[in-house]
């Protein structure tokens, strides 16, 4: 099984991107600073848990309002999970493109799939009574 989408092109002489240059094959690879790493590893842990807690009631993924063509991507779980994975393995983000005619209602940006899981952990938290750091008080 592929963490990635496998490329249809693979091999194609008449593959459309072709002519394009390829920067991994010439430029030289800036690692991702730690800080830079850490964040993919913490989004790759954010999206585990926004994953199970959102999926079971349908949604699909998440939508990233691209900072380059500043239109929104939709990416389903485990195509967002295999690009962070790249990112940390290769240090650069995957070329991408709009998705095909997503249906916007089953995905959710970051932000909401963040609040809905900070509200479910304080909904279990104020259920058990864990937030009350004195509970002699």
């Amino acid at each position: 099984m592929h963490d990635e989408p496998i490329d249809p092109f693979n091999g194609d002489p008449a593959d459309p991107a072709a002519g394009l240059d390829d920067p991994g094959d010439d430029a030289p690879l800036d690692p991702l600073t730690e800080v830079e790493r850490q964040d993919v590893l913490e989004d790759l842990a954010d999206l585990e848990i926004y994953q199970a807690l959102l999926a079971p009631i349908g949604v699909r993924g998440l939508v990233i309002e691209c900072e380059d063509c500043r239109e929104p991507h939709y990416f389903d779980w485990d195509l967002l999970r295999g690009n962070l994975r790249h990112l940390l393995s290769s240090g650069r983000p995957r070329v991408h493109e709009p998705a095909y005619d997503p249906d916007p209602d089953h995905y959710v940006t970051w932000d909401y799939a963040r609040g809905y899981a900070d509200g479910v952990h304080d909904t279990l938290t104020e259920s058990t009574g864990d937030d009350d750091p004195d509970p002699d008080d």
